[in-house]
């Protein structure tokens, strides 16, 4: 009887057993190419919340006690892969296992990707600010508006959320490769390397990220690592019309190998005479290589360098007197030299990486070490007119110079001048005639006359000096990264992240003759500085009162010479949480910076200490604060949460009023604040993805140095002029807005996108302004000392770009795209003086007795740029033939061949009520009209390529 019971209650403990087992699917991916493992694939019980992430194994599981049973479908997906739909039946407390699952490359997305690679370099060589930023333009993600600002938006410098590039973080193996001096990237310091970029992760806005922190417009950690590269090679051949006319790549990676070793190396060049804009050389090489050793299960080591030097001719933002005469593919700064082409505006990147990473890899937690050397330099050549010679008036020596501007565009040298006064005579129209018939028929930089100009002051009996030379202002660079990164999945649920990292920077800043353009010497004075047409140089006029009167040859340092140091210590930590409704994550982070400046000359208008020597240890701390959540109200329809609260210190460019000449600090200089929140709705079925995001962005105390020439300041005398340094710091601005995308798969073949942004990006203050210069003393402010900018615009690309298109993706690997594309509320940067009592007030300080308020207002109005479509074409093929993949991808941008202006900015020369109002009142064209910068007409980029 006992046997029997014991039976009984041994098969109700075993059935209530069996039934309170969680029901488990589970397998591991496989490419179907290389046999290697996948990671990071998203897995999705399609219509239930259910859903896993596969691991570095390509292993992964969902396993629940409340999994939908009978019939359903799993989706397997990751970018650059086609995705899977399996049906599988579930039953209650069983297993299934699906090992392998193997997943097919999706060539046409892999090769889109590339091509936005590309689009990438090309667009985001430039680091001054007029670029827009999109952290995640590597990433080619999944989601539709990512895809269209990445893609379409691009090209009219459009900022998601806009912001600044500087508002997103880059990694390459989890180093940090944002610059300390200015916050931005450095793209040229991996152009050319597209085939080793694919391995990329990103983290859109705050959302959490595994290596760092992040910021406010995203994380991308490229892995540029050599056991992750698939197996073969690829040697592809491309041809365009925007940056470069050719690129050649080659690359190899030869897979890990059974005695664990692994290694991939890659070269590319890339070339043409000019871009979309005349004269506009581009020279570019680039290598990489990286070597890795596992060493066992649990540790391996990577080592990884790549050297990118690139040389590329620059062009500038023309006024609309000069777009009218010439058009906008005209670039002033190219002239013919012997026949053939020569751009005095070139710049050179040449900046080695070199990386070490260990991987300590346990069963449940994951450290990364780094270790990264980057050296190098940064330079861009212009003419320097302030050439000075030698002469002899009454027995005494004297020095004259100071030449005139010698580009075809400089004001004195176009037909508005000759036309300023209301009444022209004959004489003035005829000259006028004259300037544009020269224009239009020449216009480029005359590089014979200044060679003639500097024989002839080289060839004077009294030992003249040239007056022109060609001027490299260079930064020389050393940087050393060291990190450490964690990740513990510390159960099922949770899992944390962190690091802590060290940042040192040496930063040697000076200005190089780079040719004398046939002159003997330069003479190392400043000629601007002092008052008299022909002078006895004097202290103040010395570049280095240590080394007075110096002729500099060429390859010679000059005009400045100081050192930045810069040193970073910080850490953050995160922890994830996952659940089957909720997921949700909380992140800290917290550091020290310091910055200082070393000046290697004494300059003669700040003697002593001023110049010369150690500025003040400059001390920041910095702490942020970050959290969200995502609900997962049913498998297709979640919503998304992210707040964060944060400060960061100034950039080095920002933390000294005049580096190139003074010790001198920014004043009120103290850490930017920020605030960030936005919440999503996003839709995913079978058919329909969809993304509805709203977005609120907040800054504080932020501050901008800008340099330029002015005239008329009140305070320094009627009539005088002066080249200052303007200071804007208290910044206050606000960036708020929607963002949505929508794809819907029509067919199996066709789908149609939509993407849409809708935002206002303003200032909320009057922040602070003031002036600094060689020709007064003290710092220069106005009225109440600020600048009323408050509700006018950031100039950050269109407010509002919207997007409809279709692609159509045939079984056979061809693929063609097209988009329409609608941009609209883009703003020019404003003249920050303009907005000061310096506009309205006399010499006197009084306000000028003819000042109108309505004129003002309308003088003062920021300009908005018109409206603008954009047609996009997209599209590839591509075969397998045996062990090859043969293909083609190409693109062609503004179809219908638009001209829009992508952005701008009104010169700061005339700012107050009476010269505004006399240049905007000509009637043959203004004098100093904004500036303007155009985006590409109808271009192309079309790529070949073998992949073994």
């Amino acid at each position: 009887m006992g046997k029997i019971i014991f039976n009984i209650l041994s098969c109700f403990l075993f059935s209530t057993l069996s039934f309170a087992q969680d029901t488990v699917v589970k397998g591991r991916i496989i490419d179907s190419d290389s046999t290697e493992p996948v990671a990071d694939v998203d897995l999705q019980v399609l219509g239930t919340v259910f859903n896993a992430t596969s691991d570095a194994q390509g292993f992964f599981e969902i396993s629940d006690i409340n999994l939908p049973l009978g019939e359903q479908v799993l989706e397997v997906s990751k970018p650059g892969y086609l995705s899977r739909r399996i049906r599988i039946i579930i039953v209650k407390g069983n297993s299934i296992n699906l090992n392998p699952i193997l997943f097919e490359i999706d060539l046409s997305e892999i090769e889109a990707q590339i091509g936005i690679i590309s689009l990438s370099d090309n667009e985001l060589n430039q680091d001054e600010g007029v670029a827009f930023n999109i952290s995640g333009l590597l990433q080619a993600s999944r989601d539709v508006f990512l895809n269209a600002a990445a893609f379409d938006f691009s090209s009219t410098f459009f900022r998601p959320r806009g912001l600044d590039n500087a508002n997103g973080k880059v990694l390459i193996n989890g180093i940090e490769m944002n610059k300390l001096f200015n916050g931005r990237p450095q793209w040229g310091n991996w152009g050319g390397l597209n085939d080793v970029q694919r391995n990329r992760e990103f983290s859109m806005g705050l959302t959490p990220n595994e290596y760092t922190f992040g910021d406010l417009a995203g994380t991308t950690n490229i892995i540029m690592r050599a056991s992750q590269y698939r197996q073969g090679g690829r040697v592809s051949y491309a041809m365009a019309n925007r940056s470069y006319e050719g690129r050649v790549m080659g690359s190899y990676n030869s897979g890990l190998s059974l005695k664990g070793w692994a290694y991939s190396v890659l070269v590319s060049r890339r070339f043409g005479d000019q871009g979309f804009v005349e004269g506009t050389p581009y020279d570019a090489n680039s290598f990489f290589a990286s070597v890795e050793k596992k060493i066992s299960e649990t540790h391996s080591f990577n080592l990884s360098t790549f050297y990118t030097p690139n040389r590329r001719g620059r062009s500038t933002a023309l006024t609309q007197e000069v777009i009218d005469l010439k058009g906008i593919h005209y670039n002033p700064n190219w002239g013919f030299q012997n026949g053939t082409v020569r751009n005095s505006r070139i710049r050179e990147i040449e900046e080695p990486v070199i990386m070490l990473n260990h991987y300590w890899t346990g069963s449940n937690t994951t450290i990364n070490t780094n270790i990264g050397y980057q050296f190098g330099k940064v330079g861009t050549t212009r003419i320097d007119n302030g050439g000075t010679r030698l002469i002899t008036v009454n027995g005494e020596e004297a020095y004259i110079g100071g030449a005139r501007n010698p580009l075809s565009n400089y004001y004195q040298r176009l037909p508005s001048f000759f036309l300023q006064d209301e009444n022209p005579t004959a004489y003035n129209y005829q000259q006028a005639f004259l300037a544009q018939q020269e224009f239009i028929n020449n216009g480029q930089l005359n590089w014979a006359e200044l060679y003639e100009a500097n024989t002839n002051a080289s060839n004077s009996s009294n030992g003249g000096n040239s007056l022109y030379v060609l001027q490299e202002d260079r930064t020389d660079d050393t940087q050393i990264t060291v990190n450490s990164i964690l990740s513990s999945q510390l159960s099922d649920k949770v899992i944390l992240n962190g690091n802590i990292n060290y940042r040192t920077l040496r930063s040697e800043n000076f200005a190089a003759l780079k040719d004398l353009l046939g002159g003997t010497g330069y003479l190392d004075v400043d000629f601007f500085a002092e008052d008299e047409e022909d002078i006895i140089l004097g202290d103040i006029a010395q570049s280095d009162l240590r080394n007075r009167n110096r002729i500099v040859q060429e390859g010679e340092r000059y005009k400045y010479n100081y050192e930045l140091t810069a040193t970073v210590f910080s850490g953050f930590a995160q922890a994830q949480f996952k659940y089957n409704r909720v997921d949700m994550y909380i992140s800290a982070t917290g550091g020290q910076t310091k910055y200082q400046r070393n000046g290697l000359y004494e300059n003669g208008n700040y003697p002593g200490a001023l110049s010369f020597g150690g500025s003040e240890q400059l001390n920041f701390t910095n702490f942020g604060l970050k959290g969200g959540a995502t609900y997962k109200v049913t498998g297709r329809h979640l919503v998304d949460f992210n707040a964060g609260y944060f400060t960061k210190p100034p950039t080095l460019r920002n933390s000294f009023s005049n580096a190139r000449q003074t010790n001198n600090v920014t004043i009120g200089l103290t850490e930017a604040i920020y605030q960030s929140a936005d919440v999503s709705y996003i839709y995913r079925s079978p058919l329909v993805k969809s993304r509805l995001t709203a977005y609120y962005v907040g800054a504080s105390n932020l501050s901008e140095i800008g340099f330029y020439f002015t005239e008329n300041l009140t305070g320094i005398g009627q009539g005088e002029s002066a080249f200052v340094q303007e200071i804007l710091n208290g910044i206050e601005t606000r960036n708020t807005g929607v963002e949505f995308g929508l794809e819907g798969q029509v067919t199996p073949t066709l789908t149609i996108k939509s993407a849409a942004s809708v935002g206002q990006n303003i200032y909320m203050n009057n922040p602070n302004l003031y002036l600094t210069s060689d020709d007064f003393e003290d710092a220069l402010r106005f009225g109440d000392g600020t600048a009323k900018l408050k509700n006018y615009h950031i100039a950050s690309g269109p407010e509002r770009a919207y997007q409809i298109g279709l692609d159509y993706r045939d079984p056979k690997f061809w693929w063609v795209g097209a988009t329409v594309n609608y941009f609209s509320n883009a703003y020019i940067d404003s003249n920050n003086l303009a907005r000061t009592d310096n506009f309205s007030q006399d010499f006197d300080g009084q306000t000028f007795s003819d000042y109108n308020e309505d004129e003002a207002r309308t003088l003062l109005q920021q300009e908005e740029f018109d409206d603008y479509f954009l047609v996009n074409v997209v599209g590839g093929k591509s075969w397998r033939i045996k062990s090859y993949y043969v293909g083609f991808f190409a693109t062609v941008n503004n179809v219908l061949d638009q001209t829009y202006k992508t952005g701008g900015f009104e010169q700061g020369r005339l700012s107050n009520y009476r010269d505004l109002k006399e240049d905007a009142s000509r009637k043959h064209g203004r004098i100093f009209g904004p500036r303007y910068f155009f985006g590409n007409g109808t271009t192309y980029y079309l790529n070949f390529y073998i992949r073994f």
